[in-house]
């Protein structure tokens, strides 16, 4: 293993000659937040954050975040305003735009390098106003308390994480936030230790000092805020596909798990049973287009779980610029045209009587089973899951649970087809990995 940590590690940190060249971007976007900020009386200070500011910074991922601190008395209508204005103004040359957090911020590109503009109050610890109040204190904490080595186990993590597609703590991947990865190089010092740790996770472990109960499957305190769980926002399935991977790596250490890996080929037999929605939207945030699709993957799921169509699997994805998709993993996109309804038992004269009437003549053949029940055999409106879905979101959109943002797009036209037919290679991507297994995580060996 250590061979391969070795490796790994000289792949993970940024040469010289990128360090400097991101420096020059950094002290560029900076000088031209500051050129702004000097306008207003309402800021008190103007910062670095982030994995840039940490030396945390991955050599094929380096975002800057450049913070404004306003005053605490400002109000949440101007503090919105005005960081907007400076965002706009200070990066007016490289088309910026708009990202929406807790609050919105600005986003632009210099020379291939992503720039955020933050804003966040100049507060005292523990008395947040906004999310983003506590990244200073962030930066603060592990420029104090990781060491150089420290830095450099948090990008060699970081890495495997994104080999395995758990990285990030957006609402589209719901994994690890760089800040989380810190905090467990942080506590446990080193890459292999985290491994190891995760390995042999327990139900409902706590990694830090909480000061109150919390309901996710692993804890991972924020270290300057007791009351905050920083794996509120890691799904299951990704703290499982963790737990996983670290066995795996334990068990055949490979340099596999720190280089992308390479798209898994599909049959369409594989894709026989899967079902595809697509529809395009009106441009929104990314975090709200998915925070919609994947609420929207789950309230078809379950429309179709209630009409006995199986649903194994779900997923959904988009471009982030107009084109959105849905998936389902279906035991089978037919069933059985005919299904019995089963009534109360014969003792129930009124709870009986009322079945009967209400079933009698829609029912192909009634009888009273073993167990003393009345049985209705029936015919199914629909047995076909592609026409199911065509009526409910053509003739019932209101009664599908889909988030209200999504229904004017998708009443102006969406396809249901079978993912044998698709063509777009993002939806050819996430269909890989709906049908396909991760030998990285599921290995015998």
């Amino acid at each position: 293993m250590k061979q391969i940590l070795d490796n790994a590690r000289r792949m993970v940190i940024p040469s010289t000659r990128l360090q400097q060249e991101k420096t020059k971007v950094a002290n560029l976007a900076l000088g031209l937040v500051r050129e702004q900020t000097s306008r207003y009386q309402e800021i008190v200070d103007v910062e670095f954050g982030g994995s840039y500011s940490k030396g945390t910074w991955l050599p094929d991922k380096a975002d800057i975040d450049i913070f404004i601190k306003f005053e605490k008395s400002i109000s949440e209508e101007r503090f919105i305003e005005l960081a907007k204005k400076i965002g706009f103004d200070s990066l007016k040359k490289f088309h910026p735009y708009v990202r929406y957090s807790d609050h919105p911020y600005v986003e632009a590109k210099i020379h291939g390098t992503k720039v955020n503009v933050v804003p966040c109050y100049d507060i005292e610890k523990g008395q947040w106003k906004s999310a983003a109040d506590r990244s200073p204190f962030h930066t603060q904490f592990m420029l104090e308390s990781l060491t150089s080595v420290m830095r450099d186990e948090v990008r060699l993590l970081k890495v495997f994480l994104k080999t395995v597609r758990i990285y990030g703590a957006e609402i589209a991947k719901q994994g690890f936030s760089g800040y989380v990865v810190e905090v467990l190089i942080w506590n446990y010092g080193t890459f292999e230790n985290v491994i190891k740790a995760f390995a042999n996770l327990k139900p409902n472990q706590i990694l830090g000092n909480a000061s109150k109960k919390f309901d996710t499957v692993v804890v991972i305190m924020d270290p300057i805020d007791n009351t905050r769980n920083l794996a509120a926002a890691i799904s299951i399935e990704n703290v499982g596909k963790f737990v996983l991977a670290c066995r795996s790596f334990l068990k055949k250490s490979s340099m596999s798990f720190f280089k992308p890996k390479m798209s898994s080929k599909i049959s369409k037999k594989d894709l026989e049973n899967v079902l595809v929605v697509t529809f395009n939207f009106k441009p929104r945030s990314p975090d709200i287009i998915w925070g919609q699709i994947k609420r929207a993957a789950n309230s078809l799921a379950t429309q179709m779980q209630i009409e006995e169509f199986n649903v194994l699997r779900k997923s959904a994805v988009t471009d982030e610029k107009t084109e959105a998709a849905l998936f389902f993993l279906l035991q089978s996109t037919k069933i059985a045209e005919l299904y019995i309804r089963e009534g109360p038992d014969f003792y129930s004269e009124t709870d009986s009587s009322m079945f009967i009437t209400k079933n009698v003549k829609k029912s192909r053949i009634m009888w009273v089973n073993t167990n003393g029940r009345i049985h209705a055999l029936q015919k199914r409106n629909q047995n076909d899951a592609r026409l199911f879905l065509q009526d409910l979101l053509k003739n019932h959109l209101d009664k599908t649970g889909i988030p209200k943002g999504l229904k004017p797009d998708l009443k102006k036209g969406f396809k249901i087809f079978s993912a044998s037919k698709v063509t777009s290679k993002f939806i050819k991507e996430a269909l890989t990995e709906l049908v396909t297994t991760d030998n990285a995580m599921f290995s015998s060996t």
